[in-house]
Parts: structure tokens; C-alpha cells; sequence
């Protein structure tokens, strides 16, 4: 069988639009045009634009996933297997969250005792050892274990301080939200929160992007710039795509 633009928009519930724009970029071509233009998708470009989902929803870049399903050796069982083992590091990362923000109210309300180790057991440095492995699946390996051994390296007093430093910087963003993410104070708060990422690692103009897009995009990250403010993840994208268009 096969699909119009149309019905494989109406089908995986993306734009019109976009499937276009996949088109002329090469990441999803249609395997027929037909004589009045009309472009015809089989069911091989079903899978293809499920797998394109999958690492959009990874946070990768449009040439990157390019890059990897047009792999003359790709295979869409083996990238299902590995999304799948991505998803599930994530899910139970999240159970453990909500299991320990349970346990802490349950605590709180004096219905269960918790030591204070407990408290902190869902961060523990066994748990970033796991969020690490999962991250360098999902991103550059590399750049992955240099950020960790950067912050392994610095002291208590030292992270503190930096940790400090990141809230100031994220509460000067807030404070910009009111005048938009293209007006100076917001763009002062981006530069700054750039050079905050020195700490961890200086991402590129393109890593920058995608970093504003993970903290916005992935449960995790936006849970916690959701309790600083419901729109600050949102709108540190919006700004920092601002920032790199300016740069650029």
C-alpha cells in the first residue's frame, strides 16, 4: 500500500510540512512521485520515519540522523533494541525518583523512617555511574567521560560553588522571561549561562543548541528547571537559539 504525504502525515501525526522539508534534505525520501506531483511513501518509509522520531525524541540533529539511517549497514531491529535500552534506563531512573519523592513524603508525614542516606539515594554516585553509561550511548562517549572526570576532579567546596553560580545564572534567566527570549537581559543570561559550562565542558555553537533542546525536551532535565520556573525550559530554547543565530 501506499501513502500520500497527506496520510502519512494524518498517520504518525507530523506536519505536512516537515515531510517536505525531510524530503529535501535527503533524510526521508518518497519512493515514487507520481505524474501530478503527488509524492507516495511505502510502508519501508513508515519504519524509517518511526526510527527518525525515536532519535529526534534522543535529542539528536537532523544530519546526524541523516547520517545514521542512511547507513548502507543500518538496521531497524538493532536501533529498535538500542532505543528501547535507552528508554528503559530512563524509565527506571524516573521510578527511582518517584520512588524516593514517595518515600520522602510518606517520611515527612512521619507514616515511614528514612535515614538521611535514603534521602539522597536516588543521586547517589552509583546512580550517576548508571546515568553516565546511558549517556554515553546517547551522545559523544568522549566529551560524556571528560565532563565526568572534570567534576570528579574539583572539591566539595568547589562544586558548591559552582552549583551556586548555576542557580544565579538560571534565576537571571527567569528574571529575563518577561522581556523575551531575544532582549538583551535574555541573552546576557545565555552568554552567561555559556560560560557557566566551562565548569563541565565548552560545547559548540550546534552542542549548545542541542543542549537548550535535551534540558527542554527530556523529563528529567525539565523537571528540574520546571521547580525554578514552569517556563524557563521552554524558554532557555528559544533563547539560545536566538543566541546562536546572532553568533552565526
Amino acid at each position: 500500500m501506499s501513502y500520500t504525504v497527506k496520510q502519512l502525515s494524518d498517520l504518525a501525526g507530523v506536519s505536512i510540512r516537515t515531510l517536505h522539508y525531510y524530503d529535501e534534505v535527503g533524510l526521508l525520501n518518497p519512493e515514487s512521485v507520481g505524474a501530478n506531483g503527488y509524492r507516495y511513501y511505502e510502508e519501508t518509509s513508515l519504519f524509517k520515519l518511526q526510527q527518525i522520531l525515536f532519535y529526534r525524541e534522543l535529542g539528536l540533529e537532523l544530519s546526524e540522523i541523516k547520517e545514521i539511517t542512511n547507513r548502507p549497514n543500518f538496521d531497524i531491529q538493532s536501533a529498535l533494541e538500542s532505543h528501547r535500552k535507552s528508554l528503559q534506563g530512563k524509565l527506571d531512573r524516573l521510578n527511582r525518583l518517584i520512588a524516593t519523592v514517595d518515600d520522602t513524603i510518606l517520611h515527612l508525614k512521619g507514616k515511614k523512617e528514612m535515614s538521611k542516606r535514603q534521602l539522597f539515594q536516588a543521586f547517589s554516585d552509583e546512580e550517576q555511574e548508571k546515568y553516565q553509561k546511558e549517556a554515553e550511548q546517547t551522545y559523544d562517549p568522549e566529551i560524556v567521560k571528560a565532563s565526568n572526570k572534570k567534576w570528579k576532579a574539583y572539591t566539595a567546596g568547589d562544586k558548591q560553588r559552582i552549583a551556586d553560580e548555576g542557580n544565579a545564572v538560571y534565576e537571571a534567566i527567569v528574571e529575563a522571561i518577561p522581556f523575551g527570549p531575544g532582549s538583551p537581559q535574555a541573552q546576557a543570561g545565555i552568554e552567561r549561562w555559556r560560560k557557566h559550562m566551562d565548569y563541565f565542558w565548552t560545547p559548540d555553537l550546534n552542542q549548545l543548541t542541542g543542549l537548550a533542546e535535551l534540558y527542554n525536551n527530556d523529563p528529567r532535565f525539565k523537571a528540574n528547571f520546571d521547580k525554578m520556573d514552569p517556563r524557563l525550559a521552554s524558554f532557555m530554547q528559544e533563547a539560545v537559539e536566538v543566541y546562536v543565530k546572532n553568533l552565526n
